[in-house]
């Protein structure tokens, strides 16, 4: 199932700070998606953070500091949305995963990992998915969360079918708690977070239109415990997407647990025992 939002989308004052200018190694801009500069420490467990649909890089907003030492957190906003609010989404799972793949590959060269939320959870896997099948480094270790697994239909996009009305589409989503009630009374707000949402859930569809194929490293999986979305069994079918080690941890909250202090501390612990430390530089 895909997350929605947890903060308007449409409100690019508050975005996670602006745009970086572009700092590019060779063609790639490494600063194009990032909501954070990379450390300049390479014993730094880099982790690359993917939002659920509808949100940004604000939905990690708080993990730098609740992770814990040696952790640098990469929060990464897709098209459409804060820094990036002009620039068209992308809905198509393809060229998604090649842009990703292209402008952060520098990122790449380190021990890594992904955590994805909800939407982020596939974005994260399918990414995995294509650096690993074109030759690249992949990262060490993926971390999941509020997220049926690919294999599985999703109850919400089921019923969010592409021709739903605004109105049923806005229904819908309150009633899930997916949308907060002050965001659906101010129609300039809700008319930008339900075209951005529309596009994320078309990309969610892409996302889960072919069979995954199994990761080579290791995967985490978290579930909330008051979820009332995505069920604890939904989640554990994550184990056949991967070849190596498969952990299930529940923490506390409902679907947006990602805002709470529980996971990021838990995510910091998975990483500082599962990510390898790069050597220092010695010139």
């Amino acid at each position: 199932m895909v997350t929605l939002l947890a903060v308007p989308v449409g409100d690019a004052r508050k975005a996670h700070g602006r745009r970086t200018a572009g700092v590019r190694k060779g063609d790639h801009d490494v600063h194009r998606f990032l909501a954070a500069r990379p450390p300049a420490d390479r014993s730094a467990r880099r982790l690359l953070c993917f939002h659920h649909a509808g949100a940004g890089a604000m939905a990690f907003a708080g993990w730098r500091q609740r992770v814990g030492p040696g952790v640098a957190v990469l929060p990464v906003r897709l098209p459409g949305r804060e820094s990036l609010l002009r620039e068209p989404p992308l809905t198509d799972t393809g060229r998604l995963v090649e842009t990703l793949a292209e402008d952060l590959e520098p990122l790449f060269q380190e021990p890594y990992a992904f955590y994805g939320h909800s939407l982020g959870a596939l974005v994260a896997h399918r990414l995995a998915l294509h650096l690993t099948g074109s030759g690249r480094r992949g990262p060490d270790v993926v971390l999941v969360g509020a997220c049926s697994a690919p294999q599985l239909p999703s109850r919400l996009l089921d019923a969010t079918a592409p021709g739903l009305s605004d109105e049923r589409l806005a229904c819908l989503l309150g009633d899930d708690d997916s949308l907060p009630v002050a965001l659906l009374e101010r129609p300039a707000w809700r008319s930008a977070t339900l075209a951005a949402l529309r596009a994320d859930l078309q990309l969610a569809r892409s996302l889960r239109s072919a069979p995954p194929a199994p990761l080579p490293c290791p995967l985490w999986a978290f579930a909330g415990r008051d979820d009332p979305m995505v069920t604890v069994a939904e989640v554990r079918a994550w184990e056949l997407c991967t070849t190596s080690r498969f952990r299930l941890r529940t923490v506390p909250g409902t679907h947006f647990f990602v805002r709470g202090h529980e996971l990021p501390r838990a995510v910091g612990e998975v990483l500082r025992a599962e990510l390898p430390v790069s050597a220092p530089h010695v010139d």
